[in-house]
């Protein structure tokens, strides 16, 4: 993506089911599940890179043990830190009694990390800044080990306010105001009443004390503590969470917004934000790769048990399509083949602005991420060509030269690496005169690979700001000079913020919606964009289940073409010498090539949540009153 966003976030989860002692006799190693978590997270480092964290919890140990550890970094190399200092714990012991590494005992009263449970996050700030502090796992700590709560999550809630004030109301004191602070709070809140009651009923038994925490701890509930805990969550969320004496689970929204996968064994039970991981990790195969259903919970009980349990009753399942155009790692076996579909699905379009002349057209992609979708273009191209082909053979007649006809079969799609991105040079000059012609050289260019007679078409995941299109990317390609460059995004006009994890949240940073209003104003329906603003503030205190989007109607009298064309207006640098057209994936190819993940709301602003159509009226709001500032 030429534009850079952050977005969903990777968890990772690895409960070893056998005794410790199993796994080094098997594997001729204590970390088998240290190294297991590092593969898991480090396959899934595309979902993070502002920070990363792993907590490690061991079962069974004495009183006075030490039973929860956690390692966090925020450093740009934070995985490879982490699990370098959990290592050195080991190459430690290695070092001074070699023999102790084969003794599980021993290493689980002394060594941090060589616990049963494993909980590992990656994190994308989409939202605040980027402390130690702001990285998950998080812990809510107590003296009863069944209180200890341990949580992480790839989520967004578009009503921390209501849900704030709800914990205000049954008597807590959150420390701030926000949605990994509540979701942990409302969880601990509901943690606790269930010890409560179990030790209330134990008690009337009259059981000891020592006994009554035996008992809770076979005994808690994690299905009943989280359907009163996620009651009023309105958002894209999948909750991961352990409990001190070992319950651990997995919670997914009821849309099935953010994705979330595992797999069972004898041996251990893995869970990851993406699929491919676990194939890679374990060497499995697909088919033993089971999805979270949506408003399901994976609950993985101390004493080994797995079941999947409903807690919210399911939605309509809009899984997030931005996970299939770009988000997740394309190694995924449907991810490869719907993000092919999504470059073929945009032939028709590139051919009309291309005029149907392959002949002078030369083709690439920018960034790396696009590449599998321009593989799809390339095919779908492909059949065109030999379609044109075709005519011209028959054109020759029944006696055709050898000469005419190899000229025919010659025919290619002309493919070439047009810019390599410098990795090594960095845009630091943030207020600098002189910014944007460092902005201009963050990509090579292949010189000599494109003639004046030439359309140059690139593919692009998406395109949401425009803002590297303008100041970098559109003029380094008319360095090559073409007659045309034409620039395809693999996605739909992105025309409404996300509020369920991805960093869109405001409306002005649209280039879709910059180039609607300018369009408005062009034909003098300024006053549809004050209907707007009075329709939105007119609900701005309704509750959100009452709540209709009306910025669709900024959208409505115009046609996706028109508003591409604007784009393609807007976004042309001045003096550029070629002329440029900026197209994009229409709604029916996106569902026709991701038919399973029809989360399309920052394309068509159908929210799946209540919540959401608040936070696009209130983006809406901003955007009117001159707020820059995010809507949730």
């Amino acid at each position: 993506m030429s534009d850079a966003i952050k977005h969903e976030c990777g968890i990772a989860m690895v409960r070893l089911l056998k005794p410790l002692d199993y796994y080094i006799e098997k594997y001729g190693s204590v970390t088998y599940g240290i190294n297991k978590m590092y593969l898991l997270m480090e396959k899934q480092h595309n979902r993070g890179q502002d920070g990363a964290g792993l907590v490690n919890i061991k079962f069974d140990v004495e009183p006075g043990q030490r039973y929860i550890s956690r390692y966090r970094s925020n450093t740009p190399q934070a995985i490879k830190e982490i699990f370098e200092k959990i290592h050195a714990k080991f190459e430690n012991v290695y070092q001074k009694s070699p023999e102790k590494l084969k003794d599980a005992a021993w290493l689980k009263k002394n060594v941090a990390f060589s616990g049963e449970l494993f909980l590992g996050h990656l994190r994308y700030g989409t939202y605040g800044g980027n402390s130690i502090e702001q990285c998950h796992p998080f812990l809510r700590q107590n003296n009863w080990m069944t209180r200890n709560l341990v949580v992480a999550g790839n989520f967004n809630l578009t009503n921390v306010d209501e849900l704030f004030n709800l914990l205000v109301s049954i008597g807590q004191h959150p420390k701030e105001k926000s949605d990994t602070v509540t979701v942990m709070e409302k969880i601990g809140h509901f943690l606790d009443v269930e010890n409560q009651e179990q030790f209330d009923k134990f008690k009337e038994q009259g059981f000891s004390h020592q006994e009554i925490s035996t008992l809770i701890a076979k005994n808690l509930d994690v299905k009943k503590i989280l359907v009163n805990s996620s009651l009023d969550w309105d958002g894209g969320y999948v909750m991961a969470g352990l409990l001190g004496h070992g319950d651990a689970f997995v919670l997914r929204d009821p849309s099935g917004i953010r994705p979330e996968f595992y797999y069972k064994d004898d041996e251990v039970v893995v869970v990851t934000s993406e699929r491919p991981v676990i194939q890679t990790a374990f060497n499995v195969p697909i088919e033993t790769i089971h999805e979270i259903k949506p408003g399901h919970a994976l609950i993985i009980k101390k004493d080994g048990k797995v079941s999947e349990e409903m807690v919210k009753t399911p939605l309509k399942k809009t899984p997030c399509s931005f996970e299939r155009i770009y988000f997740s790692r394309g190694s995924d076996k449907d991810i490869y083949k719907e993000r092919k579909q999504l470059g073929r699905n945009v032939c028709d379009q590139v051919l009309t602005a291309i005029d149907t002349d392959l002949k002078n057209s030369v083709f690439s992609f920018i960034p790396n991420t696009a590449e599998v979708s321009f593989y799809g273009l390339m095919k779908g191209l492909q059949d065109k060509l030999n379609e044109i082909k075709l005519e011209k053979i028959k054109a020759l007649g029944n006696n055709p030269s050898d000469h005419d006809l190899a000229e025919i079969l010659a025919l290619r799609n002309r493919i070439e690496k047009i810019a390599i991105k410098d990795a090594k040079l960095r845009t630091f000059i943030t207020q600098d005169n002189n910014r944007d012609d460092l902005v201009a050289h963050v990509y090579d260019i292949a010189y000599g690979t494109v003639y004046p007679t030439d359309n140059l078409v690139v593919i692009d995941d998406s395109i949401v700001r425009g803002t590297t299109l303008k100041q970098s990317i559109l003029k380094i390609l008319d360095r090559l000079n073409p007659k045309k460059i034409v620039v395809v995004s693999s996605a739909p006009q992105i025309r409404y913020p996300d509020c369920y994890g991805i960093d869109m949240a405001k409306l002005g940073d649209f280039i879709a919606f910059s180039a609607t209003i300018e369009l408005l104003k062009d034909t003098k329906q300024e006053h549809i964009i004050n209907d707007v603003y009075d329709k939105c503030k007119a609900q701005e205190h309704l509750p959100k289940e009452q709540i209709i989007n009306h910025v669709k109607d900024i959208y409505r009298p115009f046609t996706a073409e028109e508003i591409s064309k604007k784009i393609s207006e807007i976004l042309t640098p001045e003096g550029i010498k070629a002329k440029v057209e900026i197209i994009f994936q229409t709604i029916e190819g996106l569902h026709d090539a991701c038919p399973d993940h029809k989360g399309d709301w920052y394309f068509t602003g159908n929210y799946p949540t209540p919540g959401g159509n608040k936070v696009v009226n209130q983006a809406f709001i901003n955007y009117f009153e001159g707020k820059n500032q995010r809507a949730y």
